[in-house]
Formats: structure tokens, C-alpha cells, sequence
């Protein structure tokens, strides 16, 4: 079973729409509520969701086009300047999406792609998290994806922590294995 069956937010990313491009003739499908055929030809072009596209891939039924959230102008933007991408518009799983339609689509650059991007926003990230000055309702907070703001989230929670145990916290916690006593052994 899949470990990720029951998380919502796996369920949300998989509902991002892909275009794909039918390989055969379908009927009953009825994928357009507003078409009055229930059939879809060969060569049409449909926006689905990525699980059903996935599933569909995988029976050649369509082939999957690359979503507008990785294509070149996107790229170029990471490239000159990712910190002020904003990710969250164009995808708000960017990355888990992107590991996901990278073998879906065959293209090995959506990869590297996303380890340039997140290489780049990692160290503004934290900065930003460890910053006492900066305010959670700030223009960068807006456009980080859902994945870049649980990692600010945990960056600035970790922080908290280290800050209250440097100013009088525990510093030496006795480990539970010390506490006991060894059974004689007469």
C-alpha cells in the first residue's frame, strides 16, 4: 500500500490538471460535461487530473505533456532569480509535483530543475525563518510552496526551541537509562 494513501496533501497535489493528448479513441468517457459526444478521438487534447493522466499514461492510453509550472519561461525566471519566483501560484507542490511528472513525462531536467530551485531557496528560507524581524505576513511568505512553508515553519519552531534553552532551559537532561538500578548479581 501506498504510505502516502492518506495524506491530504498528496491527495490535493495529485489533483493538479496535466494536459495530455489521447493515443486511442475513447467512449464513454464523458470528460466534458458540456460535450454532447461521449467520446473523445484520437489526437484531442484534454486537461486532466495528474492521477488520472498517470493512470491513463500507464494503459497508452495518452501521453502526458510537461505542465506550464516546469516549462522554459518558469525555468529561465529560477535561473536569474528563484528567490522572487513566485512557486506557489504556478504550483503549490512544486516539488513533490515535479518528482512525480518527471518519469511521467520522460524529461530528466525537471530534476535538476528542482534541485536548482530549492538549493537557491533553502538558504533565503531559513534566513527569513531565523530573522526576528521578519514578519510571517511579508510578500516572501506568499509565494512559498506548501513544501518551502513547512520547512520555514519548522525552521522558526526549531529556533524557539534553541532560544529558550539557551536562556535558562534544562541544559542536561538525565537519560531514563541512568535512573535505574542494576539488579545485584549475589
Amino acid at each position: 500500500m501506498n504510505t502516502k494513501y492518506y495524506d491530504i496533501d498528496d491527495i490535493i497535489m495529485e489533483e493538479e490538471t496535466v494536459s495530455v493528448i489521447f493515443q486511442k479513441t475513447a467512449s464513454g468517457v464523458g470528460i466534458d460535461p458540456s460535450s454532447e459526444k461521449d467520446f473523445i478521438e484520437t489526437g484531442s487534447k484534454v486537461e486532466l487530473p495528474f492521477w488520472l493522466a498517470h493512470e491513463l499514461q500507464m494503459r497508452q492510453a495518452v501521453s502526458v505533456n510537461i505542465p506550464s509550472c516546469f516549462d522554459k519561461t518558469t525555468r529561465l525566471e529560477i535561473q536569474a532569480d528563484s528567490a522572487g519566483v513566485d512557486l506557489r501560484s504556478r504550483c503549490p507542490f512544486f516539488y513533490e509535483f515535479g518528482c512525480k511528472i518527471a518519469p511521467v513525462v520522460g524529461d530528466r531536467t525537471i530534476g535538476f530543475l528542482l534541485l536548482s530551485a530549492f538549493k537557491s531557496r533553502y538558504k533565503e528560507i531559513l534566513t527569513k525563518a531565523h530573522s526576528v524581524a521578519f514578519a510571517a505576513g511579508s510578500k516572501f511568505w506568499s509565494i512559498l510552496t506548501k513544501e518551502e512553508i513547512n520547512l520555514y515553519e519548522t525552521a522558526q519552531s526549531e529556533m524557539a526551541s534553541f532560544k529558550k534553552w539557551r536562556m535558562g532551559g534544562p541544559r542536561f537532561q538525565i537519560a531514563s537509562v541512568l535512573g535505574k538500578k542494576r539488579k545485584s548479581t549475589e
